[in-house]
């Protein structure tokens, strides 16, 4: 029965030592989730009035251009996949990438090539491992991204919209990526940047009756001010988009590592009523050999005496 308790103490303590470094990491993700949260409150008016720009380009003039022109016969789309360089975060990158394995399904029924790009380890690696070819991709900075990086990482995408389709170009831009919701609810989900859809861009101005918005003067053409347009309005959705993931990365993880450490102390609470429960079956062996040593000695000093 000792060495029963030898092993319970050491899996108390093995177990102790994880929930130290579960509760260590539940704080750091904690303490970063509200940076992420301002950058994130910080870059999306940014983001949403260029749209507006953009949208007031294309619906005020009948100019052919990637940023609002769907291809009449789009034969090639690429899609964007962010995802986390580090684990430890739940399903996380998991529920990023189901939801870019639908996307990509959907686009190939709808006879278009899929080029996939990918924004993180985890990405790389299930695609690696899987031998699925990835035209370029991103790590090292998902927990923490900069514009440097969301500027890096729209140029061969911006590239790829220039080009012609016949020289490896594609028709179409898409992003799969976690919107974070609030502390306890991250999504994913899956947005068309390139063509830019102006049917909800309707729906948005729609909404915005009443408002007063701002009127729009563009010079020297349309074109010029959509060409210029063009990687800014990339650039910020992939900015935005990269922050939206650190802060939904930072919320499941603290998630994930308050679950482990939860887990933890209840696997201690277990551990410490079975080494008690052997601790007691020791006592009360050794009491009872006492005793019956004892009595054997009693047994055997009365028959010496007879």
């Amino acid at each position: 029965m000792g060495a029963q308790l030898r092993v319970y103490k050491r899996r108390i303590k093995s177990v102790t030592a994880t929930k130290k470094i579960t509760k260590a990491m539940e704080m750091i993700a904690a303490s970063r989730i509200v940076k992420a949260q301002r950058q994130v409150a910080a870059s999306t008016p940014y983001a949403s009035e260029l749209t507006r720009a953009v949208t007031a380009v294309a619906t005020g003039s009948n100019t052919k251009h990637a940023l609002t022109t769907e291809a009449e016969n789009p034969v090639r789309a690429a899609v964007l996949l962010v995802t986390s360089d580090r684990g430890l975060a739940g399903g996380y990158s998991s529920n990023a990438i189901k939801t870019a394995e639908r996307l990509t399904e959907r686009l190939r029924a709808e006879g278009k090539d899929v080029v996939t790009y990918i924004v993180g380890r985890k990405g790389v690696a299930y695609y690696g491992f899987r031998e699925r070819p990835v035209a370029d991709s991103w790590t090292g900075f998902t927990d923490s991204p900069t514009y440097a990086d969301a500027k890096r990482v729209a140029g061969p995408l911006i590239e790829a919209v220039r080009q012609d389709t016949a020289e490896g170009g594609v028709d179409e831009l898409h992003i799969v990526f976690t919107e974070f919701v609030s502390m306890m609810t991250q999504t994913p989900v899956d947005n068309r940047l390139l063509p830019l859809s102006l049917e909800a861009t309707a729906e948005e101005t729609e909404a915005a009756k009443g408002k007063i918005l701002p009127l729009y003067e563009f010079e020297p053409s349309v074109e010029g001010v959509l060409d210029a347009l063009l990687p800014r309005y990339v650039e910020s959705r992939i900015y935005n988009a990269l922050l939206q993931s650190a802060a939904s990365e930072h919320a499941a993880r603290r998630r994930a590592m308050k679950s482990a450490t939860d887990n933890a102390e209840e696997l201690i609470k277990s551990l410490t009523r079975l080494a008690n429960a052997a601790r007691q079956a020791d006592i009360t062996q050794e009491i009872s050999e006492i005793v019956g040593g004892a009595s054997a000695l009693a047994d055997a000093t009365a028959g010496s005496d007879k």
